[in-house]
């Protein structure tokens, strides 16, 4: 089971980051893994064939179908383009890689595949089979090399401890097993409180596997302080106890109020946005500091103190950490904030950029994709669908200046979003931008602002973006208008 997953997608930069020039490209187009990992796809396909291991045949058929399942994902991901192979950030988590495969030969036979998620999600997680997948997320939120090589160890020590595999066996013969078929057999008979009923069965089986699952997590937990011991990797417990504070992005706030990111490329700005105009129940007054006593989603995993409390005597003394160099931090940070704006989620993605301009981090990339951002809402509202645009987020979660960043973006007028558009494309941040930024601009123009609103020009502009940028990540957004 993955290891540090929140269940909010989480991102927590505590490193200020230097400017990084903005004419450094990220990755190319054919680093996204259905043009890179298509070979790899295909021999997944033929390779991964699932072991006969039992006898019934219902439940040896079970296994197929969860074994099969799990082929699925990851080809389905692969074609989804959910991995990325920037052979920068690649090849230093897999120097880490390297390193504790070398000094522990006799647990790690064989080097594992690595992939690099594009999820912002601070995660990493084994798929058995000898994979592992780290996140851009725990890329960008880890403090050091030792702290990142923690995750990695313990999602290998999954691996080793063949606990994925072990998972997908349980889960075969609990369904098929008598007493799950008496249970469910049973709700179907009843006549009344069939949904409570379900609900218990159900919670029993989450019940014993995540029960189960927290063992599995302490030993994996051992395990990786022996790999990492092993590799002259230093270890210190205080991680977990970072890791308790991961999922709370949306919590943090800003240092100045919202309006000021907006005026400081002279567009107006009115108070009344960022206020809740509709009546009901969302408007009521509410109490943000209600937030810091939401659970933390870690939570799903032994508690990070417990955690903490059985490993501090085995923290490496006097150890040296190793900071990750800006430059991988700044691509992590970077390639999932484009991901997330390909998912048209804007609002998680346009605070993500103001945190960084909190650091001082004046590389223009971050004002050309702020301009993506207005422009990409001014599109979902002409195409009628700017809600799904702004991934509206539960108070519960996110501080008083996000709400009011969400709150803005959906009560701002649909003529100041155009006017928005317009004063960013003069801006004078276009000026050392590169080629293929500039091209995205013109695509989004004329997606956002041509009167011709057609889907045949839309098609069109993209189609002339992709055969003048073929190489550019960019493609990724231009190719879903140009079919």
């Amino acid at each position: 089971m993955p290891c540090f997953k929140p269940l909010k997608t989480v991102l927590l930069a505590l490193i200020s980051l230097p400017a990084i020039s903005q004419t450094q490209s990220l990755y190319n187009f054919q680093d996204l893994s259905h043009v890179y990992y298509k070979k790899l796809k295909d021999s997944l396909s033929k390779a991964w064939e699932c072991p006969a291991l039992y006898k019934e045949k219902k439940t040896q058929k079970k296994y197929k179908e969860i074994w099969d399942d799990r082929t699925g994902f990851l080809t389905s991901a692969i074609d989804g383009n959910n991995f990325i192979h920037d052979g920068e950030v690649y090849n230093y988590i897999d120097g880490i890689i390297t390193q504790l495969v070398q000094a522990n030969k006799q647990s790690i036979p064989e080097k594992p595949l690595l992939l690099i998620d594009r999820s912002s999600s601070v995660n990493a997680y084994a798929v058995g089979k000898n994979v592992i997948v780290v996140n851009l997320g725990i890329i960008a939120y880890s403090q050091s090399r030792e702290e990142l090589s923690l995750v990695i160890a313990h999602e290998l020590s999954h691996n080793i401890m063949s606990h994925p595999d072990n998972a997908m066996k349980q889960r075969a013969e609990w369904l098929t097993s008598e007493e799950y078929e008496k249970n469910l057999n049973a709700v179907l008979d009843s006549k009344y409180e069939r949904l409570s009923r379900l609900r218990k069965v159900l919670e029993n089986y989450s019940f014993s596997r995540s029960k189960h699952q927290r063992y599995h997590e302490s030993d994996a937990d051992s395990m990786a302080i022996i790999l990492l011991k092993k590799s002259n990797i230093p270890f210190n417990a205080q991680f977990f106890l970072r890791l308790d504070s991961s999922d709370i992005i949306y919590q943090q706030h800003l240092k100045t109020p919202v309006k000021n990111y907006f005026t400081t490329y002279t567009l107006s700005f009115e108070d009344s946005w960022t206020k809740k105009r509709s009546k009901g129940l969302s408007t009521r007054s509410y109490n943000f500091t209600d937030t810091s006593g939401v659970e933390d989603s870690l939570k799903t995993h032994p508690d990070c103190v417990e955690r903490y409390n059985k490993t501090r005597s085995l923290t490496t003394s006097n150890a040296t950490y190793t900071s990750i160099p800006a430059n991988i931090h700044s691509k992590a940070q970077k390639m999932l904030i484009w991901n997330m704006y390909s998912n048209m989620s804007l609002t998680p993605c346009l605070f993500r950029i103001l945190l960084e301009k909190d650091k001082g981090n004046t590389d223009e990339w971050y004002d050309f994709m702020l301009y993506n951002i207005i422009t990409g809402l001014y599109y979902s509202d002409r195409e009628m669908h700017r809600f799904n645009a702004i991934g509206v987020v539960q108070k519960e979660y996110i501080s008083k200046d996000y709400y009011e960043l969400q709150t803005l973006l959906e009560q701002i007028p649909r003529e100041q979003l155009e006017q928005y558009c317009k004063t960013l494309q003069a801006a004078g941040f276009w000026k050392n931008m590169p080629a293929s930024e500039k091209a995205m601009k013109n695509l989004m123009s004329t997606l956002a602002l041509d009167p011709d609103n057609s889907d045949k020009n839309k098609a069109r502009a993209a189609k002339e973006f992709t055969s003048g940028n073929e190489n550019s990540m960019y493609c990724e957004f231009a190719q879903m208008f140009s079919k």
